[in-house]
């Protein structure tokens, strides 16, 4: 089961929603919200999973909201402007429905949730029981157990990722995002270098000014990321 909230300063959107949710199953609805400063006080008061919101709100907006959460539950942003996605996957939500919402988009994108809390369950009990060599992937319904020595790089394809190993030359493709992964994954062995890019520390062959290479693959190192490349090295390569 899944605690949630709803948010959004229209009564009728609002109402809409809150009947949606009560059609789902595993969702636990805590609480409605008429804007992003009275979800933020049931935040800190309870313990949500799951938050859906509105993007454009008086006072505080769904996307500074989700900006100013320290700990973040999922979130699923509903609103009823397009242009925002592009937005939304750079804080990692986990997915983007645009008003007026079929009730089979909204079943996709709770369904989508569960299985993002039920990995992150999974791996949560792995690491408790001393098994951090690997974690869980969910790929075609099932889990996908992955070692942390098999990955060389991870790829991120939106609300997708391709994880690229050593022992085959087939990626695993599972439904998730980066940032999501990236939380399950040691960082003493795993290195942020991009937006899209996500690696071994054990499987860098090489580093130069603006790449990192694996084998004979040269992968971009954001600018944003440049300082992890310094700290790792120990070197300022931008000097």
């Amino acid at each position: 089961m899944l605690n949630c909230i709803a948010v959004d300063d229209e009564p009728l959107a609002l109402a809409l929603l809150e009947d949606n949710i009560t059609k789902v199953p595993n969702l636990h609805l805590m609480a409605t919200c008429r804007d992003a400063f009275e979800a933020t006080k049931v935040l800190q008061e309870n313990n949500i999973d799951l938050v859906f919101i509105d993007i454009q709100m008086p006072g505080l907006t769904g996307l500074q909201f989700i900006k100013t959460l320290a700990k973040k539950p999922m979130v699923i942003l509903i609103t009823a402007y397009k242009q925002y996605a592009l937005d939304s996957y750079d804080l990692d939500v986990v997915d983007y429905l645009v008003k007026p919402v079929a009730i089979d988009r909204f079943m996709k994108a709770c369904n989508k949730a569960a299985e993002l809390h039920q990995l992150k369950a999974q791996n949560k009990e792995s690491s408790t029981a001393n098994t951090s060599d690997h974690f869980f992937l969910s790929v075609d319904y099932s889990l996908l157990k992955v070692f942390f020595n098999d990955i060389l790089y991870i790829e991120s394809l939106r609300d997708y990722v391709k994880v690229h190993l050593k022992s085959t030359n087939k990626p695993i493709v599972a439904r998730m995002t980066l940032r999501f992964l990236e939380e399950q994954l040691p960082q003493s062995k795993f290195i942020r270098i991009h937006k899209s890019y996500l690696l071994s520390i054990d499987s860098i062959s090489a580093i130069r000014k603006n790449s990192v290479f694996i084998k004979d693959i040269e992968l971009p190192v954001g600018e944003t990321y440049r300082d992890v490349i310094t700290k790792l090295t120990g070197k300022n390569l931008h000097d």
